[in-house]
């Protein structure tokens, strides 16, 4: 999957919990500051992605996804082979979830 596909993706994403149209959320939207999330929201967001993507995001690895740009790299990495976390742990499926 290409950067643009997974930026895309979570790009629909947000526009879905958000309830809001695609076209008015950017790649250089802050989660907090632009759009609004709280950081219950923020949570419940990437929780959603780690399901879409069948990936596990280390709490240590959540300061740095502020933007849904940084969001896109973040999990663009996550799904290239034998990529490791920020933390340095390499990716492992999500709970309940068979790859």
């Amino acid at each position: 999957m290409s950067e643009r596909d997974v930026t895309q993706k979570i790009l629909a994403a947000l526009a879905d919990y958000l309830k809001r149209d695609r076209a008015t959320i950017r790649p250089d939207h802050h989660l907090r500051h632009d759009l609004g999330l709280d950081s219950m929201a923020v949570i419940e967001l990437l929780y959603k992605i780690e399901e879409a993507f069948d990936i596990q995001i280390p709490d240590q690895d959540l300061v740095g996804l502020s933007t849904v740009a940084s969001v896109a790299t973040y999990v663009e990495q996550r799904l290239s082979p034998g990529k490791r976390s920020r933390s340095g742990k390499r990716d492992r499926p999500v709970k309940g979830k068979k790859k």
